[in-house]
């Protein structure tokens, strides 16, 4: 076979750098966020301020339940984010665009990350610790997991309407 057409993986250094960094940032941008300073306490009067700019005249309970759900949200997204940045790092640089294993592993890195969140939360003055915020957490990742695959498996499809067209 020829050379020439032989696809490898980048070297280990490359590797480390260009795919796990992403990956230790985004871990480090996580543990800074599940400190006092993004405590609901902290954040409350950002998110009320941007809520009153899109209606003046809200409830202090219609303020209250859009922290909430701004808050969670935030969870769901940089849990989706942390998911889609270890699925690249697993793949990191493999020319097969999709494996299981790579989908699993990053799953329970996630999985494994949201409980030590909340561990760390649990140790913080005004932060509380609870399962339901790392089921919320996993289930970001999980999402963001599933839209990979499908992305994929959409591609291979089309891919295979490409090279082997129907004859009528």
């Amino acid at each position: 076979m020829d050379e020439s057409i032989r696809v490898t993986r980048p070297p280990i250094a490359t590797r480390l750098i260009w795919y796990w960094m992403p990956v230790a940032m985004m871990l480090a941008v996580m543990y800074y966020f599940s400190t006092d300073v993004f405590s609901a306490e902290n954040t409350r009067s950002v998110i009320e301020k941007a809520f009153l700019l899109l209606s003046p005249h809200a409830s202090k309970h219609a303020m209250a339940s859009f922290n909430y759900v701004v808050r969670k949200s935030a969870h769901f997204v940089e849990y989706a984010v942390l998911g889609a940045l270890l699925f690249r790092a697993f793949r990191s640089g493999d020319p097969a665009r999709w494996r299981f294993r790579w989908a699993a592993y990053s799953f329970i890195a996630a999985m494994g990350w949201a409980l030590l969140d909340e561990l760390h939360q649990a140790f913080t003055r005004t932060r509380g610790a609870s399962i339901l915020d790392s089921l919320l957490d996993s289930s970001g990742a999980l999402v963001m997991l599933i839209v990979i695959a499908v992305i994929n498996q959409r591609k291979n499809h089309e891919l295979s309407a490409i090279s082997s067209p129907r004859r009528s």
